[in-house]
């Protein structure tokens, strides 16, 4: 008799689960992510309890018909991608078709969803990965999902959540990182009944990045803008004087995509140089973009992580496009130069009302 054998299709979900949704604040950014792909223009989230008892989320996207609606709970059903080649150039947060099917089967989980031409949507109900009902409902158009009692059938997996407040924290910040990476939609947050984040489309980045992180750290940055062979580096970095102990506050986007780069962070280092003292971080919201197919974001299954194809020339350029930027420091410092800045007198205040409601202004670390 072998010794090796296939598994059960609900223990493959509930293992694949394990890779995609970490905690509750995993659920809240590949739902988002999703309702972006849909072509939301307004996203709504709901949390209570640290995202354990309930997480919602409402979009304006384009919905789906029935079949749609069954088959994107089918592990690797996507709409994203048709064939080998496209997985080389993704232009979309989402692909791997993972996240609703890992998220099902990790919690109770209802989808509502029609599309605009519908003139009724469809309801899903599914326990822990199993379908109890399928039928018709009145529905807005867009999607609505409610995810609740998420890891109720992994007792040690919810155990090692933090706490709600902590869990809360999370998914602020990953609000706050999605609020940040596509100023174009209109944000929600709600937690335990309580609005603690809103971020009105804004075509205004500057204003974007204000609102979000504050005006006193907005008032210590510069601004970024620089294009060299295809790849264009934009955005705001703070002044060498105004520095964190970890670089928790260097926020990248890359193409539309809050994620982590190991490229981007080495040029951020390379810029600034002597200007900082070592152990610590200036702030930064850098957004680059660049040809979908000069970008690897299928390197982990929560896509938080991104690798460049030709990771010298992207690490040359953002570093390029910092040093012009601190080269316009008053006084014409060049920062290659000298490691000594004077502080500019911070700019006037913005004049038109802010389109977020902040809730804080530099986030603390979160506790591990």
């Amino acid at each position: 008799m072998s010794n090796i054998h296939i598994l059960p299709s609900d223990v493959v979900s509930r293992i694949a689960a394990g890779e995609v949704i970490e905690r509750p604040a995993s659920v809240v950014k590949e739902l988002v992510e999703n309702a972006i792909d849909a072509g939301a223009t307004r996203v709504r989230v709901n949390a209570e309890q640290g995202g354990q008892r309930l997480i919602q989320v409402i979009d304006n996207g384009s919905g789906m018909g029935r079949d749609d609606a069954l088959l994107c709970l089918e592990t690797h059903a996507t709409s994203k991608i048709t064939e080998n080649a496209d997985v080389g150039q993704i232009s979309t947060l989402g692909f791997r078709g993972e996240a609703i099917p890992s998220i099902a089967a990790v919690s109770r989980f209802v989808l509502q969803t029609r599309r605009r031409e519908d003139d009724i949507g469809t309801e899903i109900i599914v326990d822990y990965g199993a379908i109890r009902d399928v039928r018709p409902c009145g529905c807005a158009p867009g999607t609505h999902i409610r995810v609740s009692q998420l890891f109720g059938n992994l007792p040690a997996r919810r155990k090692f959540l933090k706490s709600a407040d902590t869990e809360d924290s999370h998914i602020e910040e990953m609000m706050l990182n999605l609020a940040l990476a596509r100023p174009d939609l209109t944000l929600s947050l709600h937690l335990n009944g309580r609005e603690q984040l809103r971020a009105n489309a804004n075509a205004d980045l500057g204003q974007r990045v204000a609102a979000l992180l504050g005006k006193d750290t907005y008032a210590a940055m510069l601004p970024v803008s620089y294009s060299e062979n295809g790849i264009t580096v934009r955005g705001f970095i703070t002044k060498p004087g105004f520095t964190r102990s970890s670089r928790r506050e260097q926020r990248i986007i890359i193409n539309g995509r809050a994620a982590a780069a190991e490229t981007v962070f080495f040029a951020i280092r390379d810029a600034y140089d002597t200007l900082v003292t070592r152990g610590r971080y200036p702030g930064t919201v850098l957004y680059l973009d660049l040809a979908p197919e000069r970008v690897d974001v299928n390197v982990h299954p929560s896509k938080r992580e991104v690798r460049f194809r030709e990771p010298r020339e992207v690490s040359a350029i953002v570093a390029a496009a910092l040093r012009r930027a601190l080269r316009n420091l008053p006084g014409g410092e060049d920062p290659e130069s000298t490691g000594v800045v004077s502080l500019p007198q911070p700019p006037p205040e913005i004049q038109a009302e802010p389109p977020v409601t902040p809730t804080r202004q530099m986030p603390l670390p979160l506790p591990l």
